[in-house]
């Protein structure tokens, strides 16, 4: 595209060909104002999972499972965030309570960040620090801009505190039943042979009045769908289920999303046509649409539906999906 064409927020990238726009997201429009985070288990039992560390990752042949999945899952919730930096932190640390902060990462930082491990390999998984550090970091950025809160939590292991853990979330349901916080969602992530799926089912189960469910959980049998199976968690709970609506400049309806607004639009517009809006949960987005240009009519159709800019998909294979959204 030409240098003088406007793109807005929340499209990250435009294009026309012919009598079709294809828009990419920036980011998700639906979760204005989300402040997310990522807690990643730092216990022992995930050791052998992040690898050997110094020369004996050069000379092993074991590779990190983790790094990877972490880089990915932090490109896709960069893209939810309302300023595309989500907090990295270890929990599960030490004695098992203690945190060991990573720091706020963007997507583009994710990509190429190493993620070894804790510098000291819990010998407990003890949840409740998580939940109070979150929630202070929620409080603390509301004055920031922050509308609504977003925990992923992610453990190989059985949680060793999950009456305090209940207790907790009980309290924080009040006080954002009663307007003292914003809606925080946690969704739990479990991975592996040793999680106590009873035990995410009865934390994740509880609902509070007011708010109804602050949990959501699943668990991935094997490391390497844990990032792709968080992906389908946080679109589940974060969608907004009005889904949007794309109208050209005389209000004409161009096309109709129902359900979950996919990452790339795709519709039809009138040759005359000079800007769209888009409608999402209230909310109107204006974009110009851009000129066509004849290096964009000689690329092969399967490259135009592809945008470089696309955020990660968020869409695990039916055959993935493992335990329950709530």
């Amino acid at each position: 595209m030409a240098g003088h064409e406007v793109i807005n927020r929340p499209f990250s990238d435009v294009h026309r060909m012919g009598n079709k726009v294809v828009a990419t997201l920036l980011h998700d429009p639906t979760v204005e104002g989300l402040d997310v985070a990522l807690y990643m288990d730092g216990s022992a039992s995930m050791e052998n999972a992040y690898g050997p560390r110094g020369i004996l990752a050069k000379l092993a042949p074991v590779k990190n499972q983790v790094e990877p999945q972490m880089q990915w899952m932090l490109e896709y919730l960069a893209n939810k965030d309302r300023d595309g930096k989500v907090r990295v932190t270890y929990w599960a640390c030490g004695d098992g309570t203690q945190l060991e902060m990573v720091g706020d990462l963007t997507g583009p930082q994710a990509k190429g960040y190493r993620f070894p491990g804790p510098r000291s390999y819990g010998k407990a998984t003890v949840m409740l620090p998580v939940l109070r550090d979150f929630v202070a970091h929620i409080k603390q950025q509301v004055g920031e801009g922050a509308k609504r809160g977003l925990a992923v939590i992610i453990t190989d292991s059985q949680i060793n505190d999950a009456h305090d853990v209940t207790a907790y979330a009980t309290q924080v349901a009040k006080e954002i039943a009663s307007g003292r916080l914003p809606r925080i969602n946690f969704v739990f992530m479990g991975v592996g042979e040793h999680v106590d799926e009873e035990q995410m089912e009865e934390i994740s189960h509880t609902t509070y009045p007011g708010v109804g469910h602050l949990w959501c959980h699943r668990h991935a049998d094997r490391m390497e769908e844990m990032a792709e199976l968080v992906a389908v968690l946080v679109d589940e709970t974060m969608t907004v289920a009005a889904g949007g609506t794309v109208y050209d400049e005389q209000g004409q309806v161009l096309k109709v999303y129902e359900g979950r607004l996919p990452a790339v639009l795709e519709f039809d517009i009138p040759p005359t046509c000079k800007r769209f809006t888009l409608e999402v949960a209230g909310q109107r987005f204006d974009q110009p649409v851009p000129e066509e240009h004849e290096d964009e009519d000689h690329h092969d159709e399967d490259e135009d539906e592809k945008p470089q800019a696309a955020p990660p998909p968020a869409a695990a294979s039916s055959h993935s999906r493992r335990g329950h959204r709530h």
